[in-house]
């Protein structure tokens, strides 16, 4: 996991800005512009079901409108793909998973919002990764039945309850992991260099849709330290299609 291995980790105080995600709360002003959360998003691999022609594959949903599902792993979208060729082979020999990076699917979103025609985008969440949340919350008490949109896993401690944040390039980032395996393991680590804090340190659970939400509407500074780090899955494809760029690079000269 090259993407985190030289990431220095430490506990930082982070004001009330990431808490609000779950809390609901919510600010007049934008936060980020635009641009930058598209930015914050380009990183981050999903994928979605098209045809030949980039086209999605759309269902039904409230009031006639049309839905495209955003799969956050590449291998569920393709099990999908077998599903749909069972029950309807027609349709499912004219469609293929397409990878498009999560800040194209919200910059989409935000182009089709209020359009009467428009496209909505639905994200459909690792399984085991809402199994992983929803035990996350009945373990700390809650009662859920379900988990409402795709986990994303923070860590804090320490006598404030600061964030888990990590240094990377010289900038101090909050990370917030898709995969709470890969969160599992920096916390661990982090016990390891720092056992006298070790008990105090927790994993969280708030959601994408959420975050999402957070970026643009609450006014704090803060929030333009927070990465969203891809699962495990996402970063070897992200290595392959690298690998793949540069053979064509090579062929080329």
């Amino acid at each position: 996991m090259k993407f985190l291995r030289n990431w220095s980790i430490r506990l930082g105080l982070v004001s009330g800005a990431v808490a609000s995600v779950w809390l609901g709360m919510t600010s007049d002003s934008l936060a980020l512009p635009q641009a930058q959360i598209i930015q914050k998003l380009q990183q981050v691999p999903v994928f979605t079901v098209a045809n030949e022609n980039g086209a999605p594959l759309v269902a039904s949903g409230e009031n006639n409108s049309r839905v495209a599902g955003v799969f956050i792993s590449q291998q569920d979208a393709e099990e999908f793909i077998s599903r749909l060729k069972q029950d309807n082979p027609e349709l499912g020999e004219q469609v293929q998973v397409v990878a498009l990076s999560l800040g194209r699917v919200y910059q989409m979103d935000q182009e089709n919002e209020g359009q009467t025609e428009g496209l909505d985008f639905t994200y459909v969440p690792m399984e085991d990764e809402v199994e992983s949340a929803m035990s996350l919350l009945q373990a700390q008490g809650e009662q859920v039945q379900n988990f409402p949109g795709v986990p994303l896993f923070i860590a804090r401690g320490g006598e404030d309850e600061g964030y888990l944040m990590v240094e990377r390039d010289g900038q101090q980032i909050i990370p917030l992991f898709f995969e709470k395996q890969q969160l599992q393991r920096m916390v661990d680590q982090f016990k390891q260099d720092q056992p006298q804090q070790a008990q105090s340190v927790q994993i969280d659970v708030v959601t994408l849709e959420s975050m999402l939400q957070t970026l643009e509407e609450k006014d704090d500074e803060q929030l333009k330290q927070v990465v969203l780090v891809p699962s495990q899955e996402s970063l070897q494809f992200l290595q392959s299609v690298s690998e793949q760029q540069l053979q064509q690079q090579q062929q080329s000269n």
